[in-house]
């Protein structure tokens, strides 16, 4: 389990460093950011903040519901 959670989480980084990445070489290129480049950075902070906050939300959920091994 605990590799999945780490690939997942890598991909959520490299998501937001690609983004970042574009987004600089565009204002070298032409000195400014299209309005393309803007919503593929949009989804890909969407994308990798939905993975880090539903890793978060399914952990806290787990210490809040007891298991069936417990009662």
């Amino acid at each position: 389990m605990k590799k999945e959670k780490l690939i997942s989480h890598i991909c959520a980084v490299l998501l937001i460093t690609s983004s970042i990445a574009l987004a600089f070489l565009q204002v070298l290129d032409i000195q400014d950011v299209a309005n393309g480049t803007l919503m593929y950075i949009a989804q890909a902070f969407l994308l990798a903040g939905s993975i880090f906050g539903l890793d978060y939300y399914v952990q806290k959920l787990q210490t809040l519901i007891p298991k069936k091994d417990e009662k």
